[in-house]
């Protein structure tokens, strides 16, 4: 008798165990590149089991063309995607129906850079100079708001489009100046080839400070109580990074040792974990509203969306 009861008990908790692995709730991520440390809490979430404790099954996708995650969103093709909250905003201003569900990176990481060699101490320095940039958009506001801190017009200086070449570019003085080197990837890649850089942060010259990687979900379909589970995750990853760097960093790179493990992710990984956010599902209204006003003074966004109207809270 104790031996059917035993054996029962068995088959009822194997089933249980079988129907919650099934149960779990599948949400596609798209990222907004390649993985890179930039996803470290992503990755670790999975690696570790996070999002299955929370009832989740996360596929990670890359994207062909780093322009498309957020547009997949709108269009209801993935769940979850990668963007940047300056993109967020201008993507809702142009009526993409898209919402902001936690942050990742809770720090800006874009800077204007220049080679530190004594030749441009500070922006006033950049007067005639070239700067490089990898994608033409918004630089006029930007850029020219901190050239406008030291003085110099934007048609001071002269923009040239080098794509993705931006390392390559500085280094071999193509051009004097580049905009969109990531203070936590440029910097080390030009020091693995010998170049020290100097970096002027946009938030230090008269750009509202932001958030440079957010997830956005659909506006209109959406799963609220798994963005909740996937941010509680997300939460537990960033909070095991923080206090297990070192250890964290193996798991990391164990998800793709051939791609990953390099002196120059080794590098960004130790400059990227102070800027994860600790609270992802955290929201800061005001913040989003401060910045989409000075992308619509400066003429980057023709209407002006209202934070509460996109940033819904998931907590």
């Amino acid at each position: 008798m104790k031996k059917w009861i035993a054996a029962t008990l068995v088959g009822l908790f194997s089933s249980v165990s079988v129907a919650s692995s099934e149960a779990k709730t599948e949400l596609t991520l798209m990222l907004d590149w390649f993985v890179n440390p930039n996803h470290g809490p992503i990755v670790i979430a999975k690696q570790r089991g996070y999002f299955a404790e929370q009832g989740l099954k996360v596929e990670i996708q890359e994207p062909a063309d780093p322009s498309t995650p957020a547009k997949m969103v709108a269009a209801g093709r993935v769940d979850l995607a990668v963007s940047y909250q300056p993109s967020l905003t201008m993507d809702v201003a142009a009526g993409l129906p898209l919402v902001r569900a936690s942050t990742l990176i809770a720090t800006p990481l874009n800077t204007l850079m220049v080679l530190d060699n004594g030749k441009h101490d500070s922006l006033a320095d950049l007067k005639g100079k070239k700067i490089g940039i990898a994608i033409a958009g918004n630089e006029e506001a930007t850029i020219g708001t901190m050239l406008n801190q030291e003085n110099v017009a934007f048609g001071d200086v002269d923009i040239i489009n080098v794509g993705w070449a931006l390392s390559s570019s500085l280094a071999s003085g193509k051009v004097d100046a580049i905009w969109g080197g990531l203070r936590n990837f440029e910097t080390n890649q030009l020091a693995l080839e010998g170049f020290k850089a100097k970096a002027f942060f946009p938030e230090e010259h008269g750009v509202p400070t932001y958030d440079e990687l957010v997830f956005v979900a659909n506006a209109n379909q959406h799963d609220k109580a798994a963005i909740r589970a996937f941010n509680r995750a997300l939460e537990q990853a960033t909070t095991y990074i923080v206090n297990h760097p070192d250890e964290s960093w193996k798991q990391f790179v164990s998800y793709a040792p051939d791609t990953l493990d390099n002196e120059l992710n080794a590098r960004a990984w130790a400059d990227t974990l102070t800027r994860f956010a600790l609270r992802p599902a955290a929201v800061d209204l005001q913040r989003y509203d401060n910045y989409a006003e000075f992308m619509h003074k400066q003429g980057i966004i023709q209407s002006l969306p209202k934070a509460r109207d996109y940033v819904p809270d998931f907590n």
